[in-house]
C-alpha cells in the first residue's frame, strides 16, 4: 500500500511539474497579459529557412541580449508541403527545433501561420500545386481554397500542440496569425471578401490554441482577432476596438534588395524615433520586420526580382553579425522603454503640445511612478522645451525618454553606441592550383545544349504561358521551332536578314538562331515584361529558333497575385528590316522543354562522369555548368563568394543551393547620396547606396556546408562569365568608431547609480572589440572638439584638443574594451564656449 501511495504522490509531483509552467495569454486595451500581467513587450522577425539550423541559437542569442522579448516567423506552406500531403520538416524547416531553440532562451513566440505570408518569399508561401486545384480562387470566399487552408493552419496548429509549444500548454507561443496584409488589397474581391475573412478568424479561433489570433493590416478584423498595423511608422494607429491593444507586427527595419535595384538602408535614428513613437502614444507590443533578415537559399525568392540577399539592413544582419551602431542604439531604447514598463502598462498616456510640432506624453502609475516621452516631429529644427518646470532640447526628429518624467535617459537622435565597418577579406577559390597551369586549373565543365535535349519534351500548337506550364519546377521553359525559309520570303532582305520580334511576361528571354546566341532581354522589378526585337542571319532550309524563357522569383503580393503569369505568350513573328512584312510564328506548333537537362541529370550535386576539364575552360560562353574542388577558408568567420566575372545562374556547394546570383545586374547611377537625413518621413527610396554597381555581388554561404577540404562547388552559367575570377570573401572587422557629444544622456547602465552620482557623472564613448580574444591593437582617428564625417571618414574641425589621440590610445590600446568621459575635465577645452564631441577610430587584433 505505502509503495502505491509512493507512486501516486510521484504522479501527482509530474503532472504539477508539467502542468505549472502553462501560461493563461489574453490582452485588454491596454496590453498583451501573461498570467494575469500587462506586458511591454519587444518583438523581432527571424524567418527560420532563411538562415540554418547552426545559426538558430547564436541569432536567438543576440536578439536577447539586444532586448527582444519574442521572436516572429512565418510558417511557409510550400517550403513544407511542396507536394500536396507530402511534409518536409527537416534541416531549415524544422520549425519545430526553432521554436524550441526559442524557448530554450527564454523568450517568446508570434508564429504568423498565415498561411499567405508574402514576405518576398516565392508564390506568397503558397505551394505550386495549389494553383491546379479545379475551381480553386485563392484568398476569396472559396470552398477548395478554405478547405486547404484549413487543412494546412490545422497541421501546423495541431503540431505545436503535439509538441507542447503554446504558452496554453507551457511552450512559448504567446500568439497566431491568420491571413496577413488582406486589408490592403481585400476591396479587390468584392463582396466575396468579408465573408472570407470572417470565416478565417472563426477557423482560427475554432483549433483552440489557447492564445490571441491577429490579423495584420485588417481594420475590419473579427472579434476577437486582434487587428494590427504594419508600416515605417505606427504610432497613429488604433485598434477596431477599445478593447483590443495597439500592436505593430511590422515595422520596417530597412527593405527589401531588388535584383537591378540600388541596396536600401534606414537610419537608425529614424528608426529608433518610430519606435519610442509608438510607445509614446499608447502602444505596447512592436515587432522589427525584420531583426534578422537572412539569405533566399534555393529558389526561393518571390517578387519577381527579389535578390539572394535578405539582408534587409536588419539589426543583425544576413551573415549573422550584429549590424552596429543600428544592434546596439536599438537595444537602448529597448532598455529605456522596459524602464518605463509600469507606468506603460498602468494607464493610458496623457498627451499635450508643448508647441509647433513638439508634444508630450505622461503615463502615471497609481502609486505615484511617472514616465513621459518628449517629441519633436519638426524635420528641420531643433527645440527647447520647457516640462515640468524643467528645460530639455530636442533634436529634429526625435523622442526623448524619460522614465522618471524628470531625468533623460535617451533621446533617439543621440547615438551613444558604436559603429563597426565590416571588411571582407579575399582570397582564391584555387588557392593551391598551380599558377602555372593553364587557365582554367581545377575547373571542369559541361555544355548545357540548346534547344530540346529531353525525352520529355512535346509538342503543342501556340504559345504556352511559363508557370502553368513548368509548375515551377525550374525557372526555365525552352520554347523550340524548326521551319523551312526560302531566299525570297518576303521578310528577308538579302536573302537572310531578318528581325526576331518576341513579346514574353517575363522574366527573361535568351533567343537563339540555328544554336547561336541572338539576343538577350531581361525585365526589372517595376516591369517583369520583355520584348526583344533582334536582327539576326537565318539560312536558306532549315532553320531552328530556341527561345529559353526564365522566371526570377514568382510574384508574392498584390490581389490576384496568383494569376500573373511568365513566359513567352507573344507573338513572335519575323519581320522585313524596311520592307513592312512579317511572319507570325505564334499559332505554329512549337516543341517545349521544361528545365534543363543538367538539372534532371543531377548536375548541382557535383557527381555526374560527364565533367569535362580537356581542351580548354570555356569562358564568357553562355549555358555552361562549371564545377570545382575547394578548402573551406580557415577560421569561423563567416563567408561569402564574390561573384564578380559572372552573369547569372545558380550555384551550390555540397548539393545545397546559396541561391541565384546576378552580378551583371547593374543597379542605376541615380538615386543614391553620400549621406541619408534621417529626419523626415521614410520610405522605401530615400535612403538608397551602391549606385553603378553589382546590385550583388557576395552570396552568403553558410559555414555549416563547408569541410575543411574536398568541397564541391557547381554553378549553372546562363548568361556567360569566367569563374575563374570567383573568390572567396570572409567577413572581418574593419574599423570600431563612436561620436559622442558631451550633451549626449549618460551610459543607459548608468540609469540604476543614485541622483547624487548621475549628476557628477559625464557622457561616456565605450569602445568593445567584438571578439574576446582581441583586443584594441590602434586608434586611427581621435579627436575631441568639433570632429566632422562619419565612421571611416572623420575629420578634424577647426577646434580640436591637441590631447584626445594620446589619452584614447593610452586608455584604449591593448584593451578589450575601453570607456573615456567626454568632458573638458577628462580632454581638456580647445575652444571654450562651443558644444564638444569626442570621435574615435580604432582596430582590433
Amino acid at each position: 500500500m505505502r509503495r502505491r501511495t509512493e507512486i501516486l504522490v510521484l504522479l501527482i509531483c509530474l503532472v504539477i511539474v508539467t502542468t505549472s509552467f502553462a501560461s493563461t495569454v489574453t490582452y485588454d486595451h491596454r496590453a498583451i497579459v501573461i498570467d494575469g500581467k500587462r506586458r511591454v513587450l519587444i518583438s523581432g522577425s527571424i524567418h527560420y529557412p532563411r538562415s540554418t539550423p547552426e545559426m538558430w541559437p547564436d541569432l536567438i542569442q543576440k536578439s536577447k541580449d539586444g532586448g527582444l522579448d519574442v521572436i516572429e516567423t512565418y510558417v511557409f506552406w510550400n517550403l513544407h508541403e511542396p507536394v500536396r500531403n507530402q511534409y518536409n520538416f527537416e534541416g531549415r524547416n524544422d520549425l519545430v527545433k526553432f521554436v524550441k531553440l526559442v524557448a530554450e532562451a527564454g523568450l517568446y513566440v508570434h508564429l504568423r501561420i498565415g498561411p499567405y505570408v508574402c514576405a518576398e518569399w516565392n508564390y506568397g508561401g503558397f505551394p505550386l500545386w495549389l494553383h491546379f486545384i479545379p475551381g480553386i480562387k485563392f484568398r476569396t470566399d472559396n470552398e477548395p481554397f478554405k478547405a486547404e487552408m484549413q487543412r494546412f493552419t490545422a497541421k501546423i496548429v495541431e503540431m505545436m500542440k503535439q509538441e507542447k509549444l503554446y504558452a496554453s500548454q507551457g511552450g512559448p507561443i504567446i500568439l497566431s496569425q491568420i491571413e496577413n496584409e488582406y486589408g490592403n488589397i481585400d476591396s479587390a474581391y468584392g463582396a466575396a471578401a468579408k465573408p472570407y475573412i470572417k470565416w478565417a478568424a472563426g477557423m482560427a479561433i475554432s483549433l483552440d490554441t489557447g492564445v490571441p489570433w491577429v490579423m495584420c493590416q485588417q481594420s475590419d478584423a473579427p472579434d476577437p482577432i486582434i487587428n494590427t498595423c504594419n508600416g515605417f511608422y505606427c504610432d497613429q494607429f488604433t485598434p477596431n476596438s477599445n478593447k483590443k491593444p495597439k500592436m505593430w507586427t511590422e515595422n520596417w527595419s530597412g527593405w527589401f534588395l531588388s535584383f537591378g535595384g540600388t541596396v536600401p538602408y534606414r537610419p537608425v535614428e529614424d528608426l529608433a524615433f518610430a519606435v519610442a513613437r509608438f510607445f509614446q502614444r499608447g502602444g505596447t507590443f512592436q515587432n522589427y520586420y525584420m531583426y534578422h533578415g537572412g539569405t533566399n537559399f534555393d529558389r526561393t525568392t518571390g517578387g519577381p526580382f527579389i535578390a539572394t540577399s535578405y539582408d534587409y539592413d536588419a539589426p543583425i544582419d544576413e551573415y549573422g553579425q550584429v549590424r552596429q551602431p543600428k544592434w546596439g542604439h536599438l537595444r537602448d531604447v529597448h532598455k529605456a522603454i522596459k524602464l518605463c514598463e509600469e507606468a506603460l502598462i498602468a494607464t493610458d498616456p496623457k498627451i499635450s503640445s508643448l508647441g509647433p510640432n513638439l508634444e508630450a506624453a505622461v503615463y502615471k502609475t497609481g502609486s505615484g511612478g511617472c514616465s513621459a516621452f518628449l517629441a519633436n516631429i519638426d524635420t528641420k529644427s531643433d527645440a527647447t522645451v520647457n516640462f515640468n518646470g524643467n528645460s530639455y532640447h530636442l533634436p529634429a526628429w526625435s523622442v526623448s525618454i524619460l522614465p522618471d518624467c524628470k531625468n533623460v535617459v535617451l533621446n533617439t537622435a543621440k547615438v551613444n553606441s558604436m559603429s563597426v565597418i565590416p571588411s571582407f577579406i579575399h582570397e582564391s577559390l584555387n588557392k593551391n592550383a598551380d599558377s602555372t597551369d593553364s587557365i582554367g586549373s581545377g575547373w571542369s565543365w559541361i555544355n548545357e545544349p540548346v534547344g530540346i535535349s529531353k525525352a520529355s519534351a512535346f509538342n503543342k500548337l501556340g504559345l504556352l504561358e511559363q508557370i502553368n506550364t513548368t509548375a515551377d519546377k525550374s525557372d526555365y521553359l525552352w520554347y523550340s521551332l524548326s521551319m523551312n525559309i526560302k531566299g525570297d520570303e518576303p521578310f528577308l532582305q538579302d536573302g537572310s536578314q531578318t528581325v526576331l520580334h518576341v513579346e514574353s511576361l517575363g522574366h527573361g528571354l535568351h533567343a537563339f538562331i540555328n544554336g547561336k546566341l541572338a539576343g538577350s532581354r531581361t525585365g526589372n522589378s517595376d516591369n517583369a515584361k520583355v520584348k526583344v526585337d533582334n536582327p539576326i542571319t537565318v539560312v536558306p532550309g532549315k532553320n531552328t529558333i530556341d527561345l529559353l524563357s526564365l522566371t526570377v522569383g514568382l510574384q508574392n503580393y498584390g490581389a490576384f497575385f496568383d494569376l500573373s503569369g511568365a513566359g513567352i505568350t507573344g507573338p513572335v513573328k519575323l519581320n522585313g528590316l524596311s520592307n513592312g512584312s512579317s511572319i507570325d510564328l505564334s499559332s505554329q506548333q512549337w516543341t517545349y522543354q521544361v528545365g534543363l537537362k543538367g538539372e534532371d541529370s543531377g548536375l548541382p550535386s557535383g557527381s555526374s562522369s560527364e565533367w569535362v576539364s580537356q581542351p580548354a575552360l570555356p569562358k564568357n560562353q553562355p549555358l555552361i555548368w562549371y564545377k570545382t574542388n575547394f578548402d573551406a577558408p580557415t577560421g569561423n568567420d563567416p563567408v561569402a563568394l564574390d561573384f564578380m566575372g559572372m552573369g547569372k545562374g545558380e550555384a551550390w556547394i555540397n548539393g545545397q543551393s546559396i541561391g541565384r546570383y546576378w552580378p551583371a545586374y547593374i543597379a542605376s547611377n541615380s538615386g543614391c547620396t553620400d549621406s541619408c537625413d534621417y529626419r523626415g518621413p521614410y520610405s522605401a527610396n530615400k535612403c538608397r547606396k551602391n549606385c553603378g554597381k553589382p546590385s550583388q555581388q557576395l552570396y552568403h554561404v553558410p559555414r555549416s556546408w563547408l569541410k575543411p577540404s574536398g568541397n564541391i562547388l557547381v554553378l549553372f552559367e546562363e548568361m556567360g562569365g569566367d569563374p575563374t575570377q570567383l573568390a572567396f570573401a570572409t567577413r572581418k572587422m574593419g574599423s570600431l568608431c563612436s561620436h559622442v557629444s558631451d550633451s549626449h544622456p549618460l551610459p543607459m547602465d548608468m540609469w540604476g547609480l543614485d541622483s547624487k552620482t548621475r549628476r557628477a557623472s559625464n557622457p561616456t564613448l565605450s569602445l568593445s572589440c567584438p571578439s574576446p580574444n582581441q583586443v584594441i591593437s590602434s586608434i586611427k582617428f581621435a579627436s575631441f572638439g568639433t570632429p566632422l564625417g562619419t565612421c571611416g571618414s572623420f575629420s578634424h574641425g577647426r577646434c580640436s584638443s591637441s590631447k584626445a589621440h594620446s589619452i584614447v590610445q593610452k586608455v584604449c590600446v591593448g584593451s578589450t574594451s575601453c570607456s573615456i568621459d567626454v568632458s573638458t575635465k577628462t580632454l581638456g577645452d580647445p575652444c571654450k564656449g562651443v558644444k564638444k564631441s569626442l570621435a574615435v577610430e580604432v582596430s582590433c587584433a
